[in-house]
């Protein structure tokens, strides 16, 4: 089978690997049907955190089951699944009280000797758990970005408005404006907000904004963007703020834009971050988010998706053929994109 690897910073290639196996009772093997990048893997294609060379990479998928198990009882061959990005059972502790991500016997795609998401098959750990079977069988073609979005980025985006508290009629500001935050942006919108105002100055990503519901564009950064919100805001600032980059940049913008007592979604993968607790401690605000448990929002947010009530497929850009996934890379190491996406089989 063919599977993209990584090799060093800027270089990844598609190449032969090994078809994967059941390894365990609990295991399914998914053929993917479609993948994408996520902004979180151009950290270790920058060179910016460390990768294994010649290892698998990638962890959104959906696809089709075409094995299982002995121990496999919720999903069969040939459901059309969506996957998140990391693996769970589904009923520790943890995945009972809704942070599938913190999963006691769980873990990530592309980790540890466990599949990439970047390849035509994957196996898949606790597959009982981590799968979510999308009921009709075979989704039309157009439907295939909008559950391949569900894997990670619009899930993560709900977590961010989530955990920020976004409620019915608040004002919202929404720090990034790659996938994560244009997808924060939409499930804002679906939460009720009344106000969006998406930080961007790129105008390709600022109509995703606007059509996903922002109602207000900030172009400035930093100091300036806070200085203009607060003006936005009557001098309040915002009823919920979602972090989506990760940056000490943003975070402290993030924190400088939440009014008194409101909270801040953190979703953005911290790098090199100091938090800015002087202003959280003055202002009372606190802070939610952390690494989304996809798993836990996957079903509601399937059967919006299913209605056509959202569509946050949307955010993929730019669709390159499977053997070429590097240049999807590429494109949104250089911002041409705002996230990649290719079909597989």
């Amino acid at each position: 089978m063919r599977a993209l690897l990584y090799n060093d910073a800027y270089s990844v290639t598609m190449s032969d690997v090994p078809d994967p196996v059941i390894e365990a009772s609990t295991d399914a093997i998914v053929r993917v049907v479609a993948t994408c990048v996520c902004g979180s893997d151009l950290w270790y294609y920058r060179g910016q955190s460390e990768r294994p060379p010649g290892s698998r990479i990638g962890h959104e998928f959906i696809g089709v089951v075409e094995e299982v198990g002995t121990d496999v009882g919720r999903v069969a061959v040939g459901d059309f699944v969506v996957s998140p990005f990391m693996y769970s059972d589904g009923s520790c502790v943890h995945c009972v009280n809704g942070i599938t991500s913190s999963c006691v016997h769980g873990g990530f795609f592309a980790a540890k000797g466990v599949d990439g998401g970047q390849g035509q098959f994957v196996r898949v750990p606790l597959a009982d758990g981590t799968l979510v079977v999308v009921p009709g069988g075979q989704p039309a073609d157009e439907l295939l970005p909008h559950l391949l979005a569900l894997s990670d980025v619009y899930g993560t985006g709900f977590h961010a408005a989530t955990t920020a508290g976004v409620r019915p009629g608040d004002v919202v500001a929404v720090v990034g404006d790659g996938a994560v935050g244009l997808s924060g942006v939409l499930a804002a919108s679906r939460l009720g907000a009344s106000r969006i105002i998406a930080l961007s100055r790129n105008p390709a990503r600022q109509a995703i904004a606007t059509a996903f519901g922002a109602t207000d564009l900030v172009e400035a950064r930093g100091a300036d963007a806070v200085a203009e919100v607060v003006e936005l805001t009557g001098g309040v600032g915002v009823d919920a703020t979602l972090e989506c980059v990760g940056t000490a940049e943003s975070f402290t913008t993030a924190f400088a834009l939440a009014r008194p007592g409101s909270r801040v979604g953190i979703v953005g993968m911290p790098h090199d971050v100091e938090f800015p607790l002087g202003i959280a401690f003055r202002n009372n605000v606190g802070l939610g988010g952390g690494l989304a448990p996809a798993r836990a929002y996957l079903p509601p947010l399937l059967t919006e998706v299913l209605e056509g009530s959202v569509e946050p497929g949307r955010v993929f850009d730019y669709e390159v053929a499977f053997e070429n996934l590097a240049e999807g890379y590429a494109a949104m190491d250089e911002r041409r994109a705002v996230k990649a996406y290719a079909r597989v089989s």
